[in-house]
């Protein structure tokens, strides 16, 4: 009778140990794409930020997207206009960029009738932009602050309101160009590999000569 209790804890401690392992093997394992997706919405003050510069190709006008002096936005500088240089910086570890002329320093943002303009500070949502890549191979530019609202241009350059935007539309598709006589990579990344000979230990020795066999 005096084992009674000692096999009665035992038991108990086993069923304990069950029910905990359940609960635990029972859980969902992490949703990543929901993660990805809640943490590209939100700046990202930890990572260092990536800096781009290139040239906006639209493709309906066959021109390329230019900040002017006075805040106007336009597509249609020519290749190497000193206007159409932009300077792109990652606001999230997604795709979220902020998008500036690299000569006038006017970030690009869109308003609440859905119009393109120039602005200085462009710390807000609305100076944001999702790059999303097409099966086309063209990007679309799509609005933080205003869902589906994308970037887009006419035929003659001339912007286009944002809530007249879709995504399939040929006037919100662009092409990544550098600017004229720039180089993909610097010149100093060219140099050749450097080979470093170290002198063979025995273990390698062995390993070389059993291989040979």
């Amino acid at each position: 009778m005096r084992r009674l209790p000692s096999r009665l804890s035992y038991l108990f401690l086993h069923f304990f140990a069950f029910c905990y392992y359940a609960q635990v093997t029972n859980q969902s394992s992490p949703n990543f794409t929901q993660h990805v997706s809640e943490q590209s919405k939100v700046t990202d003050r930890v990572s260092r930020r990536l800096i781009r510069t290139y040239q906006l190709y639209s493709r309906t006008s066959g021109k390329h997207v230019q900040v002017l002096p006075n805040k106007k936005i336009n597509a249609m500088a020519d290749d190497g206009d000193i206007y159409a240089k932009l300077i792109v910086e990652t606001d999230t570890f997604g795709s979220r960029v902020r998008i500036k002329g690299a000569e006038t320093g006017f970030y690009i943002c869109m308003n609440k009738r859905g119009k393109l303009i120039g602005k200085r500070n462009g710390q807000g949502h609305d100076c944001i932009f999702s790059e999303i890549v097409l099966e086309n191979n063209y990007t679309a530019l799509r609005n933080a602050r205003y869902e589906g609202w994308y970037m887009g241009f006419t035929r003659r350059g001339r912007p286009r309101k944002g809530s007249r935007t879709r995504q399939h539309q040929r006037e919100v598709h662009f092409m990544k160009r550098l600017p004229r006589g720039s180089h993909p990579t610097h010149p100093a990344q060219h140099k050749p590999f450097d080979f470093v000979h170290y002198p063979f230990s025995p273990r390698t020795k062995r390993t070389r000569f059993s291989a040979k066999r």
